[in-house]
């Protein structure tokens, strides 16, 4: 398959039926006793820059250790209290609705893993990142960072205050918007073991449209990465709240991106 040149770029309604028909493809192999995938195509060609970062060859293994010994290490000194409020970070407070989204880490049989450093980061409230390759024409916010992080307890419960993130455009094709996210990263015990996944907004219209989102085949797994909105974790005149657990491994397990995916 090629890339698409200027002249050849897809449309949104391109991209759509090669979603449907991809989609449709795996319902039938369903129906006939395959096995749920619930991890995306490595190539999955709505999405099409996986075409050129999806793996060709087999992974070099290196020694762990090795790498361990040039990794970092955390633990709960590392880490203030005041990270997990991303709000609070710069001389003002940042504009866009306030809202707190927390949740457990669990294995796979539902026990919490404590004591996990989880990282955050998102776009701004207008859907733009800081960062110098963002040239999304959205306006920057000098009041917000976009990143933040904690341990979690001993329920293996996180908990974070920020700004809900805004949509985005990106050059996937014609009239791309990505929905709002946050990515999440869990660093297990070295920095080897490192997942980074992403909580999406229930409810987005962007769902259907977004190849990253429904490459993931199986509509339990896509599922399974959308937060809910809880109203007991919302805090009175001050932010609502989102409830998302993050599943480690099992039957149940978040899905959580390959090395090299979307920023």
């Amino acid at each position: 398959m090629t890339l698409p040149t200027a002249a050849t770029t897809p449309t949104q309604e391109d991209i759509s039926a090669e979603i449907q028909a991809r989609q449709a493809d795996y319902r039938s192999a369903r129906e006939s006793g395959a096995a749920e995938q619930l991890q995306p195509d490595a190539d999955f060609p709505p999405y099409r820059s996986s075409i050129l970062r999806h793996p060709t060859k087999d992974p070099y293994h290196v020694d762990p250790e090795t790498i361990e010994l040039f990794s970092p290490a955390f633990g709960h000194r590392d880490v203030a209290e005041v990270e997990s409020d991303l709000t609070i970070q710069r001389d003002g407070e940042p504009l866009g609705q306030r809202i707190v989204v927390t949740g457990q880490v669990l294995d796979g049989d539902g026990h919490p893993v404590r004591h996990q450093l989880v990282e955050v980061w998102h776009a701004n409230s207008a859907g733009r990142y800081p960062h110098k390759r963002d040239q999304h024409p959205a306006p920057l916010d000098p009041n917000f960072s976009g990143t933040g992080r904690c341990i979690t307890d001993d329920n293996g419960v996180y908990r974070f205050l920020t700004t809900k993130p805004g949509a985005y455009p990106w050059r996937n094709h014609r009239n791309a918007w990505r929905p709002a996210h946050i990515h999440f990263s869990v660093f297990g015990s070295a920095f080897t073991q490192r997942i980074i996944t992403q909580m999406y907004f229930p409810g987005d219209p962007l769902f259907p449209l977004d190849p990253i989102f429904q490459s993931i085949l199986d509509p339990k797994a896509r599922e399974r990465l959308v937060g809910q909105y809880d109203h007991s974790v919302s805090s009175p005149e001050w932010a609502l709240g989102y409830r998302w657990n993050i599943v480690l491994t099992g039957s149940q397990r978040t899905w959580t991106e390959p090395e090299g995916g979307d920023a």
